[in-house]
């Protein structure tokens, strides 16, 4: 089988599994992902035909989207390997979707990515940060049903991954400051690092406007 009907076969997988997703990791988020990891693919020199397959398929063993993630990480394995993905192939790809989640990191258990992992990484992480990642923060802690603000309540710091799931304890405007503002100091390639640039500075001058608002000082 050819690379791109292969890859049209793993979009076609993502779409019967997030086709219909309304949590902000649906068809459009996936598409950014897949066009962002050609981008970086191509900063960084590397191949793009496993960043984006791993792209299209990062979210479909997500912990907040499945049931059971060895049941969708065997479905997974099966249906690649049934559409000739290689072994190192698919181990590669498992590897990357497996290890990608902000989550992880709040684990206290050192990450080591392949450049692929390490691309896929940052394409989603930089959907989550600038004017995007301003309107996927509403949109999540909204249809959570999440506090906008609240100045009483503070930023967590040092989450662990069961603190940081709480949904309860959070804030929207909160967590900025306890994930989306950290990601861009945690992207891995050079030219991730170079794009999240103006994205901070958006999310920045937000999140001053909205408390200058908040406060009615303008």
């Amino acid at each position: 089988m050819k690379q791109e009907e292969q890859i049209v076969a793993v979009k076609k997988y993502t779409i019967a599994k997030l086709g219909q997703d309304k949590t902000g990791h649906g068809m459009d988020h996936i598409n950014r992902v897949v066009r962002m990891a050609r981008r970086l693919a191509a900063g960084e020199g590397v191949d793009p035909f496993l960043p984006v397959v791993a792209a299209y398929l990062h979210d479909t063993i997500d912990e907040k989207l499945v049931d059971s993630i060895p049941a969708a990480e065997q479905e997974l394995r099966d249906y690649l390997s049934a559409h000739d993905f290689t072994e190192d192939q698919v181990a590669t790809i498992m590897d990357t979707i497996s290890n990608i989640s902000f989550a992880h990191t709040l684990d206290g258990v050192p990450i080591h990515l392949s450049i692929v992992g390490k691309i896929v990484r940052d394409a989603d992480w930089l959907d989550a940060i600038g004017a995007l990642g301003i309107t996927r923060a509403i949109y999540y802690g909204g249809g959570h049903h999440e506090k906008i603000y609240d100045p009483a309540i503070k930023p967590r710091q040092n989450m662990n991954r069961e603190e940081y799931r709480n949904l309860a304890d959070e804030t929207i405007i909160n967590h900025f400051y306890e994930k989306i503002l950290k990601l861009s100091a945690m992207l891995q390639t050079a030219t991730a690092r170079q794009i999240a640039e103006h994205r901070q500075q958006v999310m920045l001058d937000f999140l001053a406007e909205f408390k200058a608002e908040w406060n009615a000082e303008k």
